[in-house]
């Protein structure tokens, strides 16, 4: 039912400082749609798109129910990641079928608004997207969306929720005790869906909350230095948790969602 990733939406303050610090973070230049009192910037990559939101006015808000939405979002948890949108092929057939499942299904136009475990979700309909214009080198560009990271206090519930009522791809279900983690990964189209849950702390029925983006490069030297050019706090380049993976951290990436840059290999690209 569930395709991929459409888009990941970073809900934000101040609009042209963000959209400016993505620029420079991303290297792609994004276009505009503002609606519904809402400010809107989209950073478009071949797997998924980076939804910019911010309410009009300068962060005041206008006339339109996108604005009071995301006012709301930004007065009650302040800024990251607000939501997460699935790419579906049929937007009403997927929502009555999720309903079916005991999800809280809202029509949203031509989209449709999924509320679980304390996250906001989408229903979007596949289309091929168009990827925003590079500003620099290919070599140091950002090839798309590797993985979202979810946080979790209760894996279980987040096996039945993602798994079997979404339908995502369980790939994957690892415990790691030196790392002190329960890590899922779903494929999700063309990047992962994984869900952390901490196996020092108790399970509870607390919700699950939306943790960082992990983006794809090809070359992380180049990629590293083209974003500590751009002004970016980063840390050093360092092997990554999967074996031949290497990645780094930026630090002050715009509207508070953490963010990795990861370099894998064509085994685990293609798994």
């Amino acid at each position: 039912m569930i395709t991929g990733l459409d888009h990941i939406a970073i809900a934000v303050r101040d609009f042209a400082a963000a959209v400016d610090g993505y620029r420079r973070l991303l290297g792609r230049e994004p276009d505009f749609a503002p609606r519904e009192g809402a400010d809107r910037a989209w950073f478009r990559f071949p797997n998924v798109a980076l939804e910019v939101i911010a309410p009009s006015n300068g962060g005041k808000g206008g006339d339109g129910p996108a604005g009071e939405r995301v006012r709301a979002r930004l007065d009650a948890a302040g800024e990251g990641i607000w939501l997460a949108a699935f790419a579906v092929e049929d937007v009403a057939k997927a929502s009555r079928l999720f309903a079916r499942r005991g999800l809280a299904v809202e029509p949203a136009g031509a989209l449709a608004r999924v509320s679980a475990a304390g996250l906001d979700f989408v229903l979007a309909s596949a289309h091929s997207a168009i990827a925003s214009k590079p500003l620099g080198d290919p070599a140091s560009d950002i090839d798309g969306l590797d993985h979202i990271v979810v946080g979790t206090p209760n894996p279980e519930r987040a096996l039945g929720l993602y798994g079997a009522k979404f339908g995502l791809d369980l790939r994957l279900d690892r415990t790691n005790e030196q790392w002190g983690a329960r890590q899922l990964f779903f494929r999700c189209g063309e990047a992962v869906f994984e869900v952390g849950a901490s196996l020092k702390a108790p399970v509870s029925d607390d919700p699950d909350r939306f943790g960082g983006l992990a983006w794809r490069v090809s070359d992380p030297q180049a990629a590293r230095a083209r974003i500590a050019a751009a002004g970016f706090d980063v840390s050093e380049l360092r092997a990554g948790r999967k074996p031949g993976s290497h990645v780094f951290t930026v630090r002050d990436a715009p509207g508070g969602a953490p963010t990795l840059m990861i370099q894998q290999t064509p085994q685990m690209e293609a798994a």
